[in-house]
C-alpha cells in the first residue's frame, strides 16, 4: 500500500537506526512496536529489531513501558501506559527474545489488583494503579500475551 511504503521510506531515521515517532524527529512511542503485528514490517528485519531495541532502551522503565516520554498537551508522562508493556512483551517474543519477554510478562502481571485487574496507567515507583479502572484493553492484552506463551508450551521449538 501507499501508506506502508510512506512509512518505511520516510518513517525510518538512519541517524538513530530506528523509526521514529513522527517523520523527522528522534522521539521513540511504543506504538512502534506494533509495526510487526500490523504487517508493515517482518520481525527478523534488522530495522523492526533496531526499533524494539531503540524504544525499549527510551521507554523501559522499572520493567513497565511509558508510551512516549515527549512533553504533549498534558506535559510529560509521568505514569506507565499499562498496554504498551504488552505491546514490548509481544515485540521481544516475536524478535526472539523470549526469555526477556516472560520475564517481563511475569513481573507486570504483579501489578494487578487483589482480584487481578488492572488499571490503564501503573505509577512506576509505587505500583499504584492508576487512570481508567478496570481497562478492557490491558485485560486484552493479558489475554492476548499469555496466548503467545500458551501455543509456545504446545508447540516447542526442538533443538
Amino acid at each position: 500500500s501507499r501508506i506502508k511504503e510512506d512509512v518505511m521510506k520516510n518513517g525510518w531515521n538512519e541517524d538513530i537506526c530506528s523509526f521514529t515517532q513522527a517523520y523527522g524527529n528522534t522521539f521513540m512511542d511504543s506504538s512502534l512496536l506494533l509495526m510487526e503485528t500490523y504487517g508493515f514490517i517482518e520481525a527478523t528485519d534488522a530495522r523492526y529489531r533496531s526499533t524494539v531495541k531503540a524504544v525499549k532502551e527510551a521507554l523501559l522503565h522499572n520493567g513497565l513501558m511509558y508510551r512516549y516520554t515527549a512533553a504533549d498537551d498534558f506535559g510529560k508522562p509521568t505514569s506507565a501506559f499499562t498496554i504498551c508493556t504488552f505491546w514490548m512483551i509481544a515485540a521481544l517474543h516475536a524478535t526472539g527474545e523470549k526469555e526477556e519477554a516472560r520475564r517481563l510478562f511475569d513481573n507486570v502481571l504483579q501489578h494487578t489488583n487483589h482480584v487481578g485487574l488492572m488499571s490503564e496507567d501503573i505509577d512506576f515507583g509505587t505500583g499504584e494503579l492508576l487512570g481508567n479502572f478496570p481497562q478492557a484493553y490491558s485485560h486484552l492484552a493479558i489475554v492476548n500475551t499469555a496466548m503467545l506463551f500458551s501455543e509456545e508450551e504446545k508447540h516447542p521449538v526442538i533443538r
